[in-house]
């Protein structure tokens, strides 16, 4: 509509400009040092929400981080979008690795280099400029509730509690989420599915003490050689995982399912040559698409022990630790994953070490139907605002939230990302495009009136 387009062009240099003053905030969650800056993010979210034209808006504690909520009725009558974000961010370590600070936003080539950048607060951002832009020009096509968090990063301990204890508050159609990627702004994509995930943390025990490596190596197991081959066993030589029973719940797809998911555009060379590689890895007998999107997999997050610091240190260490995800694919459990995980990882343990096997988060994998109204409406927005259909894909990250959603509220979600797979969320010099940013907040509108228009037909 003419006067959407004239309200961002004419706010959008403002827009950006609130956007950096977000991301120059370090709402990490994960690390209690930053608990203030966690909770003047909220605020600031808040804020925006409140000049945004939400009615009502208020920041929620919860035994954690807080979460924000706000809300536009227009109209009883009309169908009501419940749009989810999350304004935490990962860690930026290791800092050395960037190229301006994680939290000082810079603009290069068009893109905006910053933690929580593209995930989440980027994305989120465009909600609430698309609601602004609606607000403010008198033409909401339906009623939008805004639910903003602040422990995505971390499992969202606390969300479980809030949607049960809120569940009149939170009433609405769909749930409206930005959080994933597209192919590419050449090929936009709507993901229609994510993996589930199981987080594990293990500790290999050996001697009561740091060891002199001369003095006692090759006479007391080494923790951090025993991990390693523990850890290396957990994949045999097709790198299909070992874990018994893990696969049991896998469906595996047609292939016609698996066509589909392989006619996505996708240049092998360039891939491997964008990540530095010489050649992929993955479970044999399929696909790189295949592996991160429809396939379970099992990774190494991080792993430690022994001196790490500069120089040398002949020890033999105490103790070794590392942290592994599982992304799950549907039908399979987190519970029973995380269970199976470490039943597994105790038995095959010698017994000249002791184990300790923690599970920290989880969720489960979703589906979400391409043949709904909500889903099409997203895709007319796309067309609309992209002049091409867009293409459904498998997304290999996890949401846990979204499987939550329809556990407790019964309600659908629709993934409408606008970030890129090299985006480098999670890690050093993360990044939005600008474009991304603006093309967003172009398009949610979009999706509000086409929703509204089919609701109930």
């Amino acid at each position: 509509m003419q006067a959407w387009k004239e309200y961002q062009a004419e706010n959008k240099d403002r827009f950006l400009s609130e956007l950096l003053d977000l991301l120059r905030i370090p709402s990490v969650s994960a690390d209690s040092k930053y608990k203030g800056d966690v909770s003047r993010c909220a605020d600031a979210v808040l804020a925006h929400l409140l000049a945004a034209g939400c009615d009502t808006a208020e920041v929620c504690p919860t035994q954690g981080h807080p979460i924000v909520y706000g809300e536009k009725i227009v109209d009883a009558s009309l169908p009501t979008v419940l749009v989810y974000g999350h304004y935490d961010v990962q860690p930026a370590d290791p800092l050395n690795l960037w190229t301006s600070g994680p939290f000082d936003p810079q603009i290069r080539d068009g893109k905006i280099y910053a933690r929580g950048a593209c995930d989440d607060k980027g994305q989120m951002f465009m909600h609430i400029k698309a609601l602004e832009v609606m607000a403010k020009t008198n033409s909401m096509p339906c009623n939008v509730k805004v639910m903003i968090e602040g422990e995505e990063e971390v499992g969202s301990t606390n969300l479980g509690k809030f949607l049960q204890d809120n569940k009149e508050r939170l009433k609405a159609d769909v749930v409206l989420v930005s959080d994933t990627s597209m192919i590419s702004m050449e090929h936009p994509s709507i993901e229609s599915g994510l993996r589930g995930l199981a987080y594990m943390e293990v500790e290999v025990t050996g001697p009561n003490r740091d060891l002199h490596s001369g003095v006692y190596g090759g006479a007391v197991a080494n923790p951090a050689t025993i991990l390693c081959q523990m850890i290396a066993s957990l994949h045999d030589e097709n790198n299909h995982i070992t874990i018994p029973g893990f696969y049991d719940k896998v469906d595996e797809l047609s292939a016609a399912e698996r066509a589909a998911i392989n006619s996505a555009p996708f240049d092998l060379e360039e891939y491997k040559k964008e990540l530095g590689v010489n050649e992929v890895w993955g479970e044999k007998g399929y696909t790189s698409l295949e592996r991160t999107g429809i396939r379970p997999t099992l990774e190494v997050n991080g792993i430690w022990g022994g001196y790490i610091g500069e120089g040398a240190k002949t020890v033999l260490p105490s103790k070794a630790n590392a942290k592994i995800s599982m992304r799950l694919v549907p039908n399979q459990s987190s519970d029973e994953i995380s269970d199976l995980f470490k039943a597994h990882f105790e038995k095959i343990a010698p017994s000249y070490v002791k184990v300790k096997v923690t599970a920290h988060h989880g969720g489960e994998a979703v589906v979400t139907p391409t043949d709904s109204p909500a889903y099409k409406a997203a895709a007319k927005a796309i067309v609309t605002t992209f002049g091409k259909e867009p293409i459904p894909t498998r997304g290999g990250g996890s949401i846990p939230i979204v499987a939550l959603f329809e556990k407790t509220l019964g309600l659908k979600t629709v993934l409408l990302g606008f970030g890129l797979d090299n985006d480098n969320i999670h890690s050093p010099d993360e990044k939005y495009d600008v474009f991304n940013f603006y093309k967003g907040i172009e398009t949610l509108p979009y999706f509000h009136k086409y929703f509204a228009e089919s609701f109930g037909k």
